[in-house]
């Protein structure tokens, strides 16, 4: 079992108790800050929000069952009064306990559901190949976005796009995603080109230089919309096996190479992880 499925097993197993950080990461066997990266990067949430999000849900589904007493359902949720409960089910769903309760249907509420456990049980990851890189210079469009929602990553490629082949001092061929830093599902990433390191680039670009490394280069078998797979087994399997440490000045490095289409989602697509020597 993964970490993140002892993780998801330990929060469906615990509504309404009180979960701390470390628990979770004691269970999982991960340090917490370790965990705390790695779950939405795996999930597409925040610990905190993937709980948030299941506890409001189950509760949901109780009022809409006509629970007698939405005190006892916000109890049940975790929630030590009515208003912190009806606040927090209001910011989740667009709706108040009482309205879901009155009308007896769930047909408009977007619900979390368990997330799936052992889902990467079949998923086979290759061996990374193992090499040292020389600096390597970025330029590109950086956004932050919550993971926890429906994030904006597609639509920032789509921005990015147009600037492909049209910038004079770009190195032609690959473009790269930079996941910069993770903070429990607050993710801020980057979209960019290499270029020489004299480049005169657009002025809505951020620049940012990624130092001399050893990266683990991970092929991606797949559609880009299952990338998340690989991405995963990385963090919670491959890495705590390795033997070794990652260098933690940036999260990691998506590489797309010249022959990926944006348009089918297909073609070279690599995860890049800085190693410490």
């Amino acid at each position: 079992m993964s970490a993140i499925d002892k993780t998801i097993w330990l929060i469906e197993t615990h509504f309404g108790q009180p979960l701390s950080l470390d628990e979770m990461a004691s269970h999982a066997g991960l340090s917490r800050t370790h965990l705390s990266r790695i779950f939405p990067l795996a999930t597409g949430y925040s610990i905190s929000g993937y709980t948030r999000a299941r506890r409001l849900t189950e509760a949901a589904r109780a009022l809409a069952a006509e629970a007698p007493d939405i005190l006892e359902v916000a109890l049940d949720a975790g929630y030590g009064s009515h208003e912190a409960f009806t606040r927090a089910f209001g910011e989740q769903f667009g709706s108040t306990p009482a309205e879901v309760r009155r009308r007896r249907h769930l047909d408009d509420l977007k619900l979390v559901e368990p997330l799936p456990m052992n889902a990467n049980a079949e998923f086979q990851l290759a061996d990374p190949v193992i090499d040292r890189h020389p600096p390597l210079r970025l330029a590109g469009l950086r956004q932050k976005h919550d993971m926890n929602r429906a994030n904006n990553l597609p639509l920032q490629w789509q921005q990015f796009q147009p600037y492909l082949g049209h910038v004079p001092d770009a190195v032609p061929g690959a473009a790269y995603g930079v996941v910069v830093s993770m903070d429990e599902g607050l993710c801020d990433y980057m979209t960019a080109m290499e270029v020489r390191p004299d480049a005169e680039v657009p002025r809505e670009f951020t620049t940012l230089t990624v130092p001399a490394q050893r990266f683990a280069q991970f092929r991606h078998r797949g559609h880009i919309s299952t990338i998340r797979s690989t991405i995963g087994a990385i963090f919670a399997e491959w890495l705590p096996r390795s033997g070794e440490t990652q260098n933690e000045e940036l999260s990691f490095l998506e590489f797309y190479g010249r022959d990926f289409d944006g348009a089918t989602g297909l073609g070279t697509i690599e995860i890049w992880i800085g190693l410490k020597d």
